[in-house]
């Protein structure tokens, strides 16, 4: 029998704080410590849908050659020093950051960037939000017994690790011993190319098959996972809070553009 994922329906800004930051204490750490990564999304109807997989709408077999020839040509039209190391995973990472269509998805540590994410567009400002809450250790436990063991005493994968291990992200679908038909997700760190990866304390998410869909996998694993509805008539309430908590896009994508953006909403009309 399936089981859906909780859905947590958010009544004001301090239900959200509540909400978000539930289940944060670590006993075994003795301190605050979330188990969950969050990502917001403006829509509760937009699918955990990566660009890669948008790009090959009308074609989805082409995937896995496309995601090549993207990496491909990234690495050969890019600068030389763009990456701090020559690995596929260093070229991966850089790529999705400057928006190349990748199989990877972003997340967050902060459910206060999460919370942005999903009220920032005035395009949706009055349509629905959406948060997943996805609980890291249950993820790290439905990996394969190798890959876990390389996470001893460690509490997250990075670039570095990944690369040190010689797993290249194409090889992901073929990787042994895998616990389940459907494969495992994988969350890493990416190094902090910029001001932009620290301040959005940003991670990623990467599928075992490019053309499955982690929504999927998500909803086959329920305990894992929960999602925060933001209704639409609580977005503005959520907004102006975190504006005055100083989450903007000024801080978020510092620089002109991120300025711009945040001007920009800050005197729309409402």
């Amino acid at each position: 029998m399936s089981v859906d994922i909780q859905t947590i329906v958010i009544e004001s800004w301090e239900h959200a704080l509540k909400v978000l930051y539930a289940e944060s204490w670590d006993p075994k750490a003795k301190k605050f410590a979330s188990p969950f990564v969050f990502r917001g999304q403006d829509r509760s109807d937009f699918k955990l849908s990566t660009t890669l997989q948008r790009l090959a709408i009308n074609n989805p077999g082409w995937i896995p050659n496309l995601e090549r020839s993207l990496i491909r040509s990234f690495k050969k039209y890019a600068h030389r020093d763009v990456v701090s190391r020559d690995t596929d995973w260093h070229w991966l990472t850089m790529a999705q950051h400057h928006g190349l269509a990748t199989r990877l998805l972003d997340w967050t540590w902060s459910p206060l960037v999460a919370l942005h994410f999903a009220t920032a567009d005035m395009q949706y400002i009055q349509a629905d939000g959406l948060i997943w809450m996805v609980n890291m250790r249950g993820v790290r436990e439905a990996l394969p017994p190798a890959l876990s063991a390389q996470l001893r005493g460690i509490g997250i994968f990075d670039v570095e690790i990944l690369s040190n291990i010689k797993l290249q992200p194409w090889e992901l679908v073929d990787y042994p011993d895998q616990p389940a038909k459907d494969g495992f997700v994988i969350f890493f760190e990416p190094p902090s190319m910029d001001d932009r990866i620290i301040n959005q304390y940003a991670l990623f998410s990467i599928h075992y098959d490019p053309q499955a869909s982690q929504d999927d996998w998500f909803l086959r694993r329920p305990h894992l996972c929960r999602k925060v509805l933001i209704p639409g008539d609580k977005k503005w309430e959520i907004r102006d809070n975190l504006d005055q908590a100083n989450i903007t896009e000024r801080v978020l994508f510092p620089g002109l553009d991120g300025l711009s953006v945040w001007l920009n909403r800050y005197y729309f009309a409402r």
